[in-house]
């Protein structure tokens, strides 16, 4: 990320299609061809882990830390497969402009993949099931298992599962796989799928040069595949609950901090293991992306404990983390990764050690950039190994921050800064030209402010659990004139 280029934040979930969520389907290459016109080199998304009604359908709550939404699989690119027809599709088709409704859009998938399901049992499409199934089998089988059997079970906690299953003994584990056998292989055919058409996807992306930045979450939640199959790696009481949760201390987004609940990591029992299930995870998520940028990076220096009952993240303390050790047995595994640290929020000095030390790029957001007369996210203190954004997707849509949340000192020294006073439909321009013409190698822009939408546009509002995930783009948001209008301020500041 040293040359000097840019690229936009939208998740798949936001992409237009028929089916009433984002997928992997032909508008997905229409978004493509899109920053390919627009002369951007970076497609960014959130992570592509399953998502749960339970977690709000919070792409940073995920039931696995490896498997991939089945929600963004394309039912038209499964006809062009052979798995389906036309007509099979056809009664299941919804608005594609609509906000996502997950309920619906998941019981309506549901019943379009039990049909391809059926016709891929029959041989159809099944060239490399069986070597993807063994090249993923460190984590497929384990998963496979865990939601075949919190379906079977109306998704109770793994932790109230008769004991055979909780403590997972071969003979009752041996027992439920004959029992759920055709919804173990339904979720295996499931990844396969997401792996077919995320891989052909990816390989356009490439081929029209331009590289996806994908998004790894710190953090796994209680109630998932990774607590249940590797429960040693988690501080968990004698009743096989977080004794610790996870969160962050009182910040820009909530007074009383943001109480996230997940388990915290034994990062002893990690080191004695040589950080094993890490590398498979960086690993794995670099199989998928050309980038990988870390959530909550700092967590990985120290984090934030908070002891679990508590009703929210105030009464916590820092407690130190494995720091460069476990990014020291990272880098002997993968040589110089790809990795993006979301280095945002309360920084300290041993988390700026570690991004230098290992000269991992930053991030900075301009919409924090005026909060303070010396503020380390103005654009003339951003140094090159950064990656700059008008916002992020926790952030509000910059017209939305400049209309709800800027304060009148933080507005007259943005009026200072570019040298005249703005309206709010002037902000997400401005913050886009000054983004452009920083120093940073790279710069992304949230397709909202590309649009130059409202808050009513945000995606997510962090320390709240309704109304986030949903905000979908139009399809005449990837018009032609858009793409020109962004090419020739991409040219302008040297990133085309």
């Amino acid at each position: 990320m040293k040359t000097r280029s840019s690229g936009i934040l939208l998740h798949l979930s936001s992409l237009p299609s028929p089916f009433g969520i984002g997928d992997m389907g032909p508008w997905a290459y229409r978004f493509v061809d899109f920053l390919a016109r627009a002369g951007q080199r970076y497609w960014q998304i959130l992570p592509l882990n399953p998502t749960e009604t339970t977690y709000q359908n919070s792409p940073y709550h995920s039931t696995s830390a490896f498997a991939s939404n089945p929600l963004f699989i394309s039912p038209e690119l499964m006809v062009e497969g052979g798995l389906l027809t036309n007509d099979d599709i056809k009664p299941f088709k919804t608005n594609s402009k609509g906000a996502v409704e997950y309920g619906d859009v998941s019981r309506r998938k549901k019943i379009v993949f039990l049909k391809a399901y059926k016709h891929f049992k029959n041989g159809v499409a099944r060239d490399g099931f069986d070597e993807f199934c063994t090249r993923n089998a460190f984590w497929l089988d384990d998963f496979s298992l865990f939601s075949s059997i919190r379906s079977h079970l109306r998704k109770r906690p793994w932790n109230q599962w008769d004991k055979g299953l909780r403590h997972m003994i071969p003979r009752d584990l041996t027992a439920v796989k004959k029992r759920l056998r055709e919804s173990i292989d339904l979720a295996m055919f499931l990844q396969y799928e997401f792996y077919k058409q995320w891989s052909a996807l990816k390989s356009y992306c490439n081929d029209k040069k331009i590289f996806v930045i994908g998004d790894m979450p710190f953090y796994v939640p209680y109630n998932s595949t990774d607590l249940w199959a590797c429960r040693r790696y988690f501080k968990l009481n004698k009743d096989l609950r977080p004794s610790v949760v996870s969160g962050v201390p009182p910040d820009y987004f909530s007074r009383t901090g943001q109480l996230w609940g997940n388990p915290i990591y034994k990062w002893d029992v990690m080191k004695k293991d040589g950080y094993g299930w890490w590398i498979k995870r960086v690993t794995h998520n670099l199989s998928l992306f050309d980038f990988l940028r870390i959530d909550h990076f700092r967590g990985i220096a120290s984090y934030w404990e908070v002891p679990a009952g508590e009703k929210n993240a105030v009464n916590g303390k820092w407690v130190k983390g494995p720091g460069e050790d476990l990014f020291r047995a990272i880098y002997r595994k993968i040589p110089d990764p790809p990795i993006i640290a979301e280095d945002l929020g309360f920084i300290t000095p041993d988390v700026t050690r570690l991004v230098n030390q290992f000269k991992i790029p930053g991030m900075k957001v301009l919409q924090f950039g005026f909060d303070e007369p010396s503020s380390i996210y103005a654009p003339h203190n951003i140094g090159k190994n950064y990656v700059v954004y008008t916002g992020t997707h926790d952030n509000n849509t910059t017209r939305g921050w400049f209309e709800n949340e800027a304060t009148l000192q933080a507005k007259k020294r943005l009026f200072r800064y570019i040298g005249r006073r703005i309206r709010a439909n002037e902000a997400a321009h401005e913050l886009i030209r000054l983004a452009m013409m920083s120093r940073a190698a790279t710069a992304i822009i949230p397709m909202q402010d590309i649009l130059n939408l409202g808050q009513a546009a945000r995606m997510n509002l962090p320390a709240t659990r309704k109304g986030n995930w949903r905000w979908r783009l139009k399809p005449e948001g990837i018009s032609p004139g858009v793409a020109d209008r962004l090419l020739e301020l991409t040219e302008t500041f040297g990133r085309a």
